[in-house]
């Protein structure tokens, strides 16, 4: 038996010998209409994010261009084709072109391994609702996404205006961080699929979606996917209040369009591999899954239910943007560093050990005996030492009404010039000359 077929034993009776066959026009087709709908998506999104922050803030929206501002979208990204395509003089030209082509095309590339339904019938010929699958597939997303911050740090860099620069700096600290965590948190699905083929995985929830038994990885998940795409409130990296517009502050016209692209494209596979690895992918949902002997997964209703799945955590995004302000930058990187990274690899060990014991035949009560009682040791011996160092920290910490210096704001030592000392809450007091100068 080779190791393809032990695979797709192991993770439900997938196989990724049913990709590959299909002739030239039905691939081009079903990359033609992957493109198309990644664009249109876009188009809906920027349409039913400005209508539903507009209803959050009780204002109507765009509301005039085509039937209740459907085409607003559509308008505005004309209007940005044909605006002048203005270049600094200063930029590296070279690079400052190259940045948002290199930010869009793998935006367009993941979607390749994202299944969107099971096999069909097309023009007489059976294939699978997917471009590609790879036994490695959710890695090579993973992998496009680390390709795509290249832009965003090329454009930064090749700009020569320091904002830029700052945005791209950040960009490429925060996907780095989130990625660690975004990766972590989806071990624990490779562990309970045995496989890292997005069709396998489906195939493998076909009894119970791994958002229930791998709950804190679903939502360390969500948290890390929307750090990763630089949305509120994590839009650091193009934060207006303290970097104008952060990386592509110097672009205009279809270069910004671009940028503008492909961070709702990345919005869209996020969501989509969301939906494959944790939601079941294209499966109904309980209880339709029931009607008809499984009727309901076979044929084009699955593109139904993977299209409402995934169009649910859009909403999220929108959600959030609407809701959350957004975050100091420490507090940021603190959540992925401090919270999200630790958290994963705990529970990975977690995963691993439940996952083993149940594999050598333990009972479900021997299982969370074993697993449970050191993890419940390790919580409250941590605990222990965190409130021990919280009580110690609130005892060495300097009395409210203390001497004056302590309260003071800090300022520069400038030798031969007067030193203002300003009090937390109060006036300027007396000037006094430094020795020295």
């Amino acid at each position: 038996m080779t190791t393809m077929s032990i695979l797709a034993a192991t993770s439900g009776g997938a196989d990724l010998g049913a990709f590959g066959r299909d002739p030239w026009w039905l691939i081009l087709l079903k990359t033609v209409v992957i493109f198309l709908f990644l664009v249109l998506t876009t188009l809906l999104m920027i349409w039913a994010e400005r209508r539903i922050v507009g209803r959050m803030q009780q204002r109507p929206g765009p509301n005039r261009v085509g039937p209740f501002g459907l085409a607003q979208g559509l308008a505005d990204g004309v209007k940005l084709m044909l605006k002048e395509d203005l270049i600094p003089a200063l930029v590296d030209k070279p690079l400052y072109i190259l940045a948002p082509i290199v930010s869009a095309i793998p935006a367009f590339l993941s979607f390749a391994v994202i299944p969107v339904g099971p096999e069909v019938s097309i023009f007489g010929h059976k294939t699978p609702l997917q471009i590609t699958d790879l036994p490695v597939a959710v890695l090579f997303i993973l992998a496009m996404a680390s390709v795509g911050v290249y832009g965003i740090v090329l454009a930064g860099w090749s700009s020569q205006s320091p904002y830029p620069l700052l945005g791209g700096l950040r960009s490429a600290a925060q996907v780095i961080s989130y990625e660690v965590a975004m990766g972590l948190a989806l071990a624990g699905v490779f562990i309970y699929a045995g496989s890292l083929s997005t069709s396998e995985i489906v195939s493998a929830q076909h009894s119970l979606w791994y958002a229930l038994p791998l709950f804190p990885s679903f939502v360390m998940y969500l948290v890390s996917m929307v750090g990763e795409t630089n949305r509120a409130p994590f839009d650091l990296p193009e934060a207006e209040g303290e970097l104008v517009g952060g990386f592509h502050t110097e672009y205009a016209s279809i270069k910004f369009a671009m940028f503008f692209l492909a961070e709702y494209i990345n919005m869209t596979t996020v969501s989509a591999l969301a939906t494959t690895l944790f939601l079941g992918g294209w499966r109904a949902p309980w209880p339709l899954s029931l009607v008809g002997d499984n009727m309901l997964n076979h044929g084009w209703w699955p593109v139904l239910w993977f299209l409402a799945k995934m169009f649910t955590l859009l909403f999220g995004f929108i959600w959030l943007r609407g809701t959350l302000p957004r975050l100091r930058y420490d507090q940021f990187m603190a959540l992925g560093w401090k919270i999200l990274i630790p958290a994963s690899l705990v529970w990975i060990l977690i995963v691993a050990s439940f996952k083993q014991l149940t594999n050598l035949g333990y009972t479900r009560f021997q299982v969370l005996a074993y697993v449970g009682i050191p993890l419940a040791l390790i919580v409250l011996v941590a605990s222990f030492f965190l409130e021990n160092k919280t009580v110690v920290a609130a005892q060495t910490e300097p009395p409210p009404d203390g001497d004056a210096d302590r309260n003071s704001y800090p300022m520069p030592m400038l030798t031969g010039a007067p030193v203002a000392t300003v009090p937390a809450g109060g006036p300027i007091h007396d000037i006094e000359e430094v020795p020295g100068g």
